[in-house]
């Protein structure tokens, strides 16, 4: 399975001539380049790109082009450019009549042969229909390590606002290809694979695979005038929330879907009811379903924090939320009208106040499974009169004035924060990581 990894993409904020991919990684096989966009000015130019920034005339071209009534070729040799498309599938100025384009480097890393890329073209809308095939020669044994695409043969041509562009990278050595399908990225660093589902799907695996390792987040509670408590955190690479050890690792069944949920975070401070997050899970066959349970947001009246994955703090001498066993903390407790307790998080309690000074959002759980230390689950921060708490890491919203004050952080189970007029913060969205060895 020859999966698409993402390197890099750039959406234009504004007009601008060109767009670079360097520092280019050389573990791939091939490389994709997606173009999907329209310009600014020059209506009909054609983009044509560049490899390590060589203006030398060492490209050459030849085009296959059908527009719906004609088809034809064409060929250009020695450009100092080469060319994603011919002049008769020019791209638009009209936002409508976005063009879509898609090169292919292959065996972009070797140092030995000169490198091809394939490009395909469609235009299915206004001035310019059609569709086309082009193949670019690159006459250089270097390793393609940047390439630069330009709205134009001229720096004035432009690329509009909006338009998009990402690098991918293919591995097609069987030897190296995940081993299940599924999730919003799939990377490898050469020992393991990653699966990281920002949102709902499923795992498939192609083989059994044993000894898998995975992380699952809740989605974080809701801030009311107190933080609204973290997601749940359960993994088996690493500490889990509330303090416990690393769960036991899964074995998956080769061709089953295992379902994968990802909790969304709780709504913000309502008339004193901002809700729970939403429980993340990963189930299916012959495994008993992980869940970590969503954040506690705030009860009705405002003044109890939830229990959850974490509890939210408490406000106006109320109780605070307890966190799920092996999940998460509590939030902190609140004697007074003036302040509100921090949620709880991961790794830590939310901070109980007495005066008029807000708690702290209780810090959450870093973990290295996507390969580098990120981390998760933090509590949102309780409002003060005289000052607001500290949001939690992790993802824990940030408490103040300002309404709705800060959401907890997306992907990460953060709580939300508290506000003075009880509009805090939203919770946020959870994640699940799986990976397995290469």
């Amino acid at each position: 399975m020859s999966t698409y990894t993402p390197i890099s993409s750039v959406t234009l904020s504004s007009a601008q001539s060109s767009v670079t991919f360097s520092g280019i990684p050389q573990t791939y096989t091939d490389l994709i380049v997606v173009l999907n966009g329209y310009l600014a000015d020059s209506n009909g130019s054609v983009p044509r790109f560049r490899f390590n920034l060589d203006s030398a005339t060492n490209y050459s071209q030849t085009m296959l082009t059908g527009t719906g009534t004609t088809a034809k070729s064409s060929r250009g040799t020695n450009t100092t450019l080469g060319w994603i498309g011919s002049n008769d599938i020019g791209w638009s100025t009209t936002a409508a009549e976005r063009s879509i384009n898609v090169l292919q480097v292959m065996d972009y890393s070797n140092l030995t042969t000169n490198k091809t890329t394939m490009i395909r073209t469609n235009q299915t809308l206004g001035t310019y229909p059609g569709t086309e095939l082009s193949v670019n020669l690159w006459r250089s044994t270097a390793a393609v390590t940047s390439i630069t695409i330009y709205a134009g043969g001229a720096t004035t041509e432009l690329f509009a606002a909006s338009s998009t562009f990402s690098l991918y990278g293919i591995d097609s050595k069987l030897s190296a290809q995940a081993k299940a399908y599924g999730g919003d990225t799939i990377t490898t660093d050469g020992t393991y694979w990653y699966h990281t589902f920002y949102s709902s799907s499923t795992l498939t695996p192609t083989q059994s695979l044993s000894n898998v390792d995975f992380l699952v987040v809740g989605g974080g509670g809701g801030g009311y005038v107190q933080g609204g408590g973290a997601g749940g955190y359960r993994t088996s690479a690493g500490t889990s929330g509330g303090g416990a050890g690393a769960e036991s690792k899964l074995s998956l069944t080769a061709n089953a879907a295992y379902t994968i949920t990802i909790g969304a975070g709780g709504t913000q401070g309502n008339a004193g009811n901002p809700g729970n997050g939403s429980d993340s899970s990963i189930s299916g066959s012959g495994i008993t379903t992980i869940t970590s349970t969503g954040g506690g947001g705030v009860s009705s009246g405002g003044a109890n924090g939830n229990n959850g994955g974490s509890g939210a703090g408490a406000f106006n001498s109320g109780t605070a939320g307890t966190g799920s066993p092996d999940q998460g903390f509590g939030g902190g407790s609140a004697t007074t009208s003036n302040a509100g307790g921090g949620g709880g998080g991961a790794g830590s309690t939310g901070q109980s106040v007495g005066g008029s000074a807000g708690g702290n959002g209780g810090n959450g759980v870093a973990s290295s499974i996507t390969g580098s230390s990120i981390t998760r689950a933090g509590g949102g921060a309780g409002y003060g009169t005289s000052s607001s708490g500290t949001a939690g890491t992790g993802g824990g919203g940030t408490a103040g004035s300002a309404s709705p004050t800060s959401d907890g952080g997306i992907n990460l189970g953060g709580g939300g924060g508290g506000n003075n007029a009880g509009n805090g913060g939203r919770g946020g969205s959870g994640v699940v990581v799986i990976r397995y060895t290469v």
